[in-house]
Protein backbone atom coordinates (compact mmCIF):
# COMPACT_ATOMS: atom_id res chain seq x y z
CA UNK A 1 0.00 0.00 0.00
CA UNK A 2 2.71 2.49 0.96
CA UNK A 3 4.27 1.89 -2.50
CA UNK A 4 1.13 2.93 -4.11
CA UNK A 5 0.69 5.49 -2.21
CA UNK A 6 3.93 7.14 -3.33
CA UNK A 7 3.25 6.16 -7.03
CA UNK A 8 -0.06 8.60 -6.73
CA UNK A 9 2.22 11.15 -5.07
CA UNK A 10 4.85 11.21 -7.39
CA UNK A 11 2.57 10.70 -10.86
CA UNK A 12 0.63 13.83 -9.20
CA UNK A 13 3.72 15.86 -8.29
CA UNK A 14 4.82 15.46 -11.94
CA UNK A 15 1.88 16.34 -13.75
CA UNK A 16 0.79 19.71 -11.53
CA UNK A 17 4.71 20.80 -12.23
CA UNK A 18 4.91 21.38 -8.66
CA UNK A 19 7.67 19.91 -6.05
CA UNK A 20 7.25 19.05 -2.67
CA UNK A 21 4.04 20.80 -1.85
CA UNK A 22 2.41 17.35 -0.46
CA UNK A 23 2.57 15.79 2.41
CA UNK A 24 2.46 11.96 3.17
CA UNK A 25 1.29 11.72 6.58
CA UNK A 26 -1.98 14.06 5.15
CA UNK A 27 -2.33 11.31 2.00
CA UNK A 28 -4.91 8.37 2.38
CA UNK A 29 -5.43 5.59 -0.02
CA UNK A 30 -8.39 4.59 -0.10
CA UNK A 31 -8.89 0.09 -0.95
CA UNK A 32 -10.63 -0.93 -3.84
CA UNK A 33 -14.27 -1.47 -4.08
CA UNK A 34 -16.10 -3.30 -6.79
CA UNK A 35 -19.54 -2.88 -8.93
CA UNK A 36 -20.97 -5.10 -10.98
CA UNK A 37 -22.56 -3.39 -14.40
CA UNK A 38 -24.98 -5.06 -17.04
CA UNK A 39 -25.33 -3.49 -20.19
CA UNK A 40 -27.09 -4.31 -23.63
CA UNK A 41 -25.57 -5.35 -26.67
CA UNK A 42 -25.42 -2.08 -28.88
CA UNK A 43 -26.43 0.59 -26.45
CA UNK A 44 -24.66 3.07 -24.27
CA UNK A 45 -23.69 2.59 -20.39
CA UNK A 46 -22.06 4.81 -17.60
CA UNK A 47 -19.28 3.23 -15.69
CA UNK A 48 -19.69 4.38 -12.17
CA UNK A 49 -16.31 5.94 -10.21
CA UNK A 50 -16.15 8.36 -7.74
CA UNK A 51 -14.16 10.14 -5.00
CA UNK A 52 -13.76 12.57 -2.60
CA UNK A 53 -13.10 16.08 -3.85
CA UNK A 54 -9.69 17.46 -4.25
CA UNK A 55 -7.09 19.38 -6.52
CA UNK A 56 -4.90 17.79 -9.22
CA UNK A 57 -7.05 15.26 -10.04
CA UNK A 58 -5.35 12.50 -11.80
CA UNK A 59 -7.86 9.98 -13.99
CA UNK A 60 -6.91 7.19 -15.57
CA UNK A 61 -9.45 4.12 -16.84
CA UNK A 62 -7.91 0.62 -17.63
CA UNK A 63 -9.16 -2.80 -19.08
CA UNK A 64 -7.78 -5.47 -17.85
CA UNK A 65 -7.82 -8.97 -19.22
CA UNK A 66 -6.05 -12.14 -18.07
CA UNK A 67 -2.68 -11.28 -19.82
CA UNK A 68 -2.56 -7.07 -20.60
CA UNK A 69 -3.86 -3.70 -19.19
CA UNK A 70 -5.43 -1.69 -21.74
CA UNK A 71 -5.96 2.28 -21.86
CA UNK A 72 -9.36 3.48 -22.06
CA UNK A 73 -9.28 6.87 -20.83
CA UNK A 74 -7.20 9.24 -19.04
CA UNK A 75 -7.12 12.91 -17.58
CA UNK A 76 -4.72 15.24 -15.65
CA UNK A 77 -3.99 18.86 -15.79
CA UNK A 78 -7.64 19.74 -16.36
CA UNK A 79 -7.91 18.29 -19.76
CA UNK A 80 -8.65 14.44 -21.41
CA UNK A 81 -5.68 12.75 -23.00
CA UNK A 82 -6.33 9.72 -25.50
CA UNK A 83 -2.55 9.60 -26.78
CA UNK A 84 -2.21 6.48 -25.41
CA UNK A 85 -6.19 5.53 -25.75
CA UNK A 86 -6.47 1.50 -27.45
CA UNK A 87 -8.21 1.39 -30.49
CA UNK A 88 -10.82 -0.38 -29.73
CA UNK A 89 -11.99 2.26 -27.73
CA UNK A 90 -11.87 5.32 -30.36
CA UNK A 91 -14.83 8.01 -30.53
CA UNK A 92 -16.23 6.01 -27.54
CA UNK A 93 -15.52 6.90 -23.96
CA UNK A 94 -15.52 10.49 -22.83
CA UNK A 95 -16.14 11.44 -19.18
CA UNK A 96 -18.40 13.93 -17.33
CA UNK A 97 -15.83 16.95 -17.09
CA UNK A 98 -18.32 19.78 -15.32
CA UNK A 99 -18.79 17.12 -12.56
CA UNK A 100 -15.10 16.10 -12.13
CA UNK A 101 -14.78 19.04 -9.51
CA UNK A 102 -17.71 17.38 -7.56
CA UNK A 103 -15.94 13.61 -7.27
CA UNK A 104 -17.38 12.60 -10.43
CA UNK A 105 -15.01 10.04 -12.26
CA UNK A 106 -17.45 8.12 -14.19
CA UNK A 107 -16.64 6.41 -17.69
CA UNK A 108 -19.57 7.09 -20.19
CA UNK A 109 -19.48 4.39 -23.12
CA UNK A 110 -20.73 4.32 -26.35
CA UNK A 111 -22.16 1.19 -28.38
CA UNK A 112 -21.27 -1.72 -26.47
CA UNK A 113 -20.26 -4.53 -28.11
CA UNK A 114 -19.75 -8.49 -26.27
CA UNK A 115 -15.68 -7.74 -26.58
CA UNK A 116 -16.12 -4.95 -24.21
CA UNK A 117 -17.17 -7.24 -21.59
CA UNK A 118 -14.81 -7.68 -18.52
CA UNK A 119 -12.91 -6.15 -15.92
CA UNK A 120 -12.08 -2.31 -15.83
CA UNK A 121 -10.43 -0.28 -12.98
CA UNK A 122 -10.23 3.51 -12.40
CA UNK A 123 -7.47 5.35 -10.73
CA UNK A 124 -7.88 8.41 -8.80
CA UNK A 125 -5.54 10.50 -7.30
CA UNK A 126 -6.08 14.10 -5.88
CA UNK A 127 -3.60 16.11 -3.34
CA UNK A 128 -5.37 14.43 -0.41
CA UNK A 129 -6.26 10.89 -1.30
CA UNK A 130 -6.18 7.83 -3.95
CA UNK A 131 -8.67 5.49 -5.33
CA UNK A 132 -9.05 2.79 -6.79
CA UNK A 133 -12.40 1.40 -8.25
CA UNK A 134 -13.20 -1.88 -9.61
CA UNK A 135 -16.34 -2.26 -12.55
CA UNK A 136 -16.87 -5.76 -13.40
CA UNK A 137 -18.39 -4.82 -17.00
CA UNK A 138 -20.92 -7.57 -18.77
CA UNK A 139 -22.88 -7.45 -21.61
CA UNK A 140 -26.27 -9.27 -23.09
CA UNK A 141 -28.78 -8.79 -25.51
CA UNK A 142 -32.04 -10.69 -25.86
CA UNK A 143 -33.82 -9.12 -29.19
CA UNK A 144 -36.65 -10.65 -30.92
CA UNK A 145 -38.20 -13.92 -29.69
CA UNK A 146 -41.21 -15.39 -31.25
CA UNK A 147 -43.34 -18.07 -31.36
CA UNK A 148 -44.53 -19.49 -34.84
CA UNK A 149 -46.36 -22.55 -35.90
CA UNK A 150 -45.89 -24.37 -39.25
CA UNK A 151 -47.51 -26.43 -41.42
CA UNK A 152 -45.16 -28.97 -43.20
CA UNK A 153 -47.66 -31.31 -45.50
CA UNK A 154 -49.70 -33.43 -42.94
CA UNK A 155 -47.27 -32.09 -39.77
CA UNK A 156 -47.78 -29.41 -37.28
CA UNK A 157 -45.16 -27.58 -35.49
CA UNK A 158 -43.86 -25.12 -33.13
CA UNK A 159 -41.01 -22.93 -33.44
CA UNK A 160 -39.68 -20.72 -30.20
CA UNK A 161 -36.86 -18.55 -31.20
CA UNK A 162 -35.08 -15.82 -31.03
CA UNK A 163 -33.14 -13.89 -32.93
CA UNK A 164 -30.41 -12.39 -31.29
CA UNK A 165 -29.43 -13.45 -27.26
CA UNK A 166 -26.64 -13.42 -25.12
CA UNK A 167 -25.23 -15.52 -23.04
CA UNK A 168 -27.27 -18.84 -24.24
CA UNK A 169 -30.71 -18.56 -22.46
CA UNK A 170 -32.72 -21.45 -20.86
CA UNK A 171 -35.56 -22.61 -23.09
CA UNK A 172 -37.75 -24.99 -21.97
CA UNK A 173 -41.51 -26.73 -22.97
CA UNK A 174 -44.92 -27.39 -21.28
CA UNK A 175 -47.66 -28.96 -22.34
CA UNK A 176 -50.88 -28.61 -20.32
CA UNK A 177 -48.46 -27.23 -18.05
CA UNK A 178 -45.87 -30.15 -17.75
CA UNK A 179 -42.84 -29.85 -18.22
CA UNK A 180 -41.59 -31.66 -22.24
CA UNK A 181 -38.53 -31.60 -24.11
CA UNK A 182 -38.62 -30.27 -27.48
CA UNK A 183 -37.53 -31.87 -30.42
CA UNK A 184 -34.85 -30.13 -32.22
CA UNK A 185 -32.65 -27.49 -31.29
CA UNK A 186 -30.49 -24.96 -33.48
CA UNK A 187 -28.08 -22.31 -32.97
CA UNK A 188 -25.70 -19.99 -35.01
CA UNK A 189 -23.39 -17.67 -33.59
CA UNK A 190 -20.37 -20.17 -31.80
CA UNK A 191 -18.74 -16.69 -29.92
CA UNK A 192 -21.91 -14.99 -29.34
CA UNK A 193 -24.53 -13.77 -29.94
CA UNK A 194 -26.31 -16.37 -30.78
CA UNK A 195 -29.64 -17.18 -32.81
CA UNK A 196 -31.71 -19.88 -31.58
CA UNK A 197 -34.95 -21.85 -33.32
CA UNK A 198 -36.34 -24.77 -30.30
CA UNK A 199 -38.67 -26.75 -32.76
CA UNK A 200 -41.85 -28.98 -31.15
CA UNK A 201 -43.90 -31.56 -33.24
CA UNK A 202 -47.35 -31.37 -32.65
CA UNK A 203 -48.89 -33.55 -35.01
CA UNK A 204 -52.31 -34.95 -33.85
CA UNK A 205 -52.20 -33.08 -30.51
CA UNK A 206 -55.06 -30.53 -29.21
CA UNK A 207 -52.92 -29.81 -26.07
CA UNK A 208 -52.26 -26.40 -25.02
CA UNK A 209 -48.18 -25.38 -25.37
CA UNK A 210 -46.34 -23.21 -23.55
CA UNK A 211 -42.49 -22.04 -24.72
CA UNK A 212 -40.54 -19.58 -22.29
CA UNK A 213 -36.57 -17.55 -23.12
CA UNK A 214 -35.12 -16.61 -20.03
CA UNK A 215 -32.24 -14.26 -20.65
CA UNK A 216 -30.84 -14.86 -16.95
CA UNK A 217 -28.14 -12.24 -17.29
CA UNK A 218 -30.74 -9.50 -18.29
CA UNK A 219 -33.45 -11.26 -15.70
CA UNK A 220 -35.55 -10.97 -19.19
CA UNK A 221 -38.38 -13.49 -19.90
CA UNK A 222 -40.26 -14.13 -22.41
CA UNK A 223 -43.14 -16.84 -22.80
CA UNK A 224 -45.16 -17.83 -26.09
CA UNK A 225 -48.49 -19.89 -25.54
CA UNK A 226 -50.17 -21.66 -28.70
CA UNK A 227 -54.36 -22.91 -28.37
CA UNK A 228 -56.35 -24.80 -30.72
CA UNK A 229 -59.81 -24.40 -30.61
CA UNK A 230 -62.68 -26.97 -30.97
CA UNK A 231 -63.32 -27.60 -35.03
CA UNK A 232 -66.21 -25.48 -36.29
CA UNK A 233 -68.44 -27.13 -39.16
CA UNK A 234 -70.52 -24.78 -41.05
CA UNK A 235 -72.80 -24.06 -43.79
CA UNK A 236 -71.62 -22.72 -47.05
CA UNK A 237 -73.15 -18.86 -46.88
CA UNK A 238 -73.39 -18.61 -43.81
CA UNK A 239 -70.90 -16.72 -41.44
CA UNK A 240 -68.45 -17.58 -38.43
CA UNK A 241 -67.15 -16.12 -35.50
CA UNK A 242 -63.49 -17.21 -34.18
CA UNK A 243 -62.62 -16.11 -30.89
CA UNK A 244 -59.22 -14.28 -29.53
CA UNK A 245 -58.85 -12.67 -26.19
CA UNK A 246 -55.88 -11.18 -24.35
CA UNK A 247 -54.58 -12.89 -21.34
CA UNK A 248 -54.44 -10.22 -18.13
CA UNK A 249 -51.96 -12.88 -16.88
CA UNK A 250 -49.65 -12.39 -19.85
CA UNK A 251 -50.48 -8.38 -21.38
CA UNK A 252 -50.36 -5.63 -18.93
CA UNK A 253 -52.84 -2.51 -19.46
CA UNK A 254 -49.69 -0.20 -20.94
CA UNK A 255 -47.89 -2.57 -22.80
CA UNK A 256 -47.97 -2.08 -27.02
CA UNK A 257 -48.75 -5.04 -29.05
CA UNK A 258 -49.67 -6.08 -32.51
CA UNK A 259 -52.58 -8.31 -33.49
CA UNK A 260 -52.62 -10.79 -37.04
CA UNK A 261 -55.36 -12.66 -38.38
CA UNK A 262 -54.09 -15.10 -40.76
CA UNK A 263 -55.15 -18.18 -42.72
CA UNK A 264 -53.05 -21.38 -43.54
CA UNK A 265 -53.28 -23.21 -46.49
CA UNK A 266 -51.07 -25.97 -47.78
CA UNK A 267 -48.28 -24.87 -45.62
CA UNK A 268 -48.23 -20.86 -46.68
CA UNK A 269 -49.61 -18.47 -44.31
CA UNK A 270 -52.02 -15.68 -45.71
CA UNK A 271 -52.60 -12.39 -43.79
CA UNK A 272 -56.51 -11.36 -43.21
CA UNK A 273 -56.18 -8.48 -40.77
CA UNK A 274 -53.72 -6.68 -39.05
CA UNK A 275 -54.15 -4.29 -35.61
CA UNK A 276 -51.31 -1.96 -33.86
CA UNK A 277 -52.27 -1.05 -30.65
CA UNK A 278 -49.83 1.94 -30.31
CA UNK A 279 -51.51 3.76 -32.98
CA UNK A 280 -55.39 1.98 -32.55
CA UNK A 281 -54.74 1.27 -36.71
CA UNK A 282 -55.92 -1.71 -38.57
CA UNK A 283 -55.63 -2.79 -41.82
CA UNK A 284 -57.77 -5.70 -43.54
CA UNK A 285 -57.08 -7.57 -46.40
CA UNK A 286 -60.08 -9.41 -46.64
CA UNK A 287 -63.56 -8.12 -47.57
CA UNK A 288 -65.51 -10.42 -45.79
CA UNK A 289 -63.49 -10.63 -42.54
CA UNK A 290 -64.35 -7.74 -39.46
CA UNK A 291 -64.33 -7.43 -35.45
CA UNK A 292 -66.44 -8.87 -33.86
CA UNK A 293 -66.33 -5.95 -31.46
CA UNK A 294 -65.67 -2.71 -31.16
CA UNK A 295 -62.20 -2.62 -30.01
CA UNK A 296 -62.61 -0.15 -26.96
CA UNK A 297 -61.02 -1.92 -24.73
CA UNK A 298 -58.46 -3.22 -26.39
CA UNK A 299 -58.80 -6.87 -24.98
CA UNK A 300 -61.40 -9.15 -27.43
CA UNK A 301 -59.93 -9.23 -30.92
CA UNK A 302 -62.13 -12.01 -32.04
CA UNK A 303 -63.07 -11.99 -36.02
CA UNK A 304 -66.51 -12.14 -38.18
CA UNK A 305 -66.00 -14.15 -41.80
CA UNK A 306 -68.94 -13.34 -43.44
CA UNK A 307 -70.77 -15.26 -46.62
CA UNK A 308 -68.82 -18.53 -46.23
CA UNK A 309 -67.42 -20.25 -49.25
CA UNK A 310 -66.42 -23.77 -49.65
CA UNK A 311 -62.53 -22.76 -50.55
CA UNK A 312 -62.63 -20.86 -46.92
CA UNK A 313 -62.24 -24.35 -44.97
CA UNK A 314 -59.04 -24.36 -43.56
CA UNK A 315 -56.95 -23.20 -40.55
CA UNK A 316 -57.29 -19.75 -38.68
CA UNK A 317 -54.21 -18.38 -36.72
CA UNK A 318 -54.82 -14.84 -34.45
CA UNK A 319 -50.58 -13.84 -33.10
CA UNK A 320 -51.17 -11.56 -30.66
CA UNK A 321 -47.59 -10.08 -29.99
CA UNK A 322 -45.39 -8.14 -27.48
CA UNK A 323 -41.88 -7.77 -26.54
CA UNK A 324 -42.42 -10.09 -23.58
CA UNK A 325 -45.04 -12.42 -25.11
CA UNK A 326 -46.28 -14.17 -28.01
CA UNK A 327 -50.41 -15.88 -27.56
CA UNK A 328 -51.39 -17.98 -30.79
CA UNK A 329 -54.87 -19.32 -31.15
CA UNK A 330 -55.83 -21.23 -33.95
CA UNK A 331 -59.11 -22.61 -35.51
CA UNK A 332 -60.27 -25.00 -37.58
CA UNK A 333 -62.83 -24.56 -40.14
CA UNK A 334 -64.80 -26.99 -42.10
CA UNK A 335 -67.08 -25.54 -44.82
CA UNK A 336 -69.88 -27.87 -46.49
CA UNK A 337 -72.38 -27.14 -49.04
CA UNK A 338 -75.68 -25.29 -48.22
CA UNK A 339 -79.05 -27.30 -49.13
CA UNK A 340 -79.86 -24.84 -52.03
CA UNK A 341 -76.54 -26.01 -53.64
CA UNK A 342 -76.60 -28.97 -53.17
CA UNK A 343 -79.67 -29.02 -54.68
CA UNK A 344 -78.80 -27.21 -57.52
CA UNK A 345 -75.68 -29.50 -57.91
CA UNK A 346 -78.33 -32.83 -57.72
CA UNK A 347 -80.44 -30.77 -60.29
CA UNK A 348 -77.57 -30.56 -62.38
CA UNK A 349 -76.17 -33.59 -62.46
CA UNK A 350 -79.71 -35.02 -63.36
CA UNK A 351 -79.54 -32.61 -66.20
CA UNK A 352 -76.37 -34.24 -67.52
CA UNK A 353 -77.35 -37.47 -66.79
CA UNK A 354 -80.68 -37.06 -68.69
CA UNK A 355 -78.65 -35.50 -71.49
CA UNK A 356 -76.36 -38.33 -71.86
CA UNK A 357 -79.05 -40.94 -71.54
CA UNK A 358 -80.83 -39.15 -74.86
CA UNK A 359 -77.52 -38.74 -77.14
CA UNK A 360 -77.27 -42.60 -76.34
CA UNK A 361 -80.75 -43.28 -77.72
CA UNK A 362 -80.23 -41.14 -80.35
CA UNK A 363 -77.02 -43.07 -81.12
CA UNK A 364 -78.43 -46.58 -80.96
CA UNK A 365 -81.68 -45.65 -83.04
CA UNK A 366 -79.30 -43.92 -85.74
CA UNK A 367 -77.63 -47.43 -86.33
CA UNK A 368 -80.99 -49.45 -86.42
CA UNK A 369 -82.47 -47.63 -88.83
CA UNK A 370 -80.01 -45.76 -91.20
CA UNK A 371 -79.41 -48.05 -94.15
CA UNK A 372 -75.92 -49.77 -94.26
CA UNK A 373 -73.54 -48.80 -96.34
CA UNK A 374 -71.54 -50.77 -98.30
CA UNK A 375 -67.98 -52.04 -97.62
Amino acid sequence: MKAQMSFFLILISSLSGSQGIFRSDFFTYVPMNEQIIIGRLDEDIILPSSFERGSEVVIHWKYQDSYNSYNVHSYYKGSGHLESQDTRYANRTSLFYNEIQNGNASLFFRRLSLLDEGIYTCYVGTAIQAITNKVVLKVGVFLTPMMKYEKRNTNSFLICSVLSVYPRPIITWKMDNTLISENNMEETGSLGPFSINSTLNITGSNSSYECTIENSLLKQTWTGRWTMKDGLHKMQTEHVSLSCELVNDYFSPNQDFKVTWSRMESGISSILAYYLSSSQNTTFYESRFSWNKELKNQSDFSMNLMDLRLSDSGEYLCNISSDEYTLLTIHTVHIEPSQETASDNKGLWILVASLILVAGLILVLCLILCPSHPL
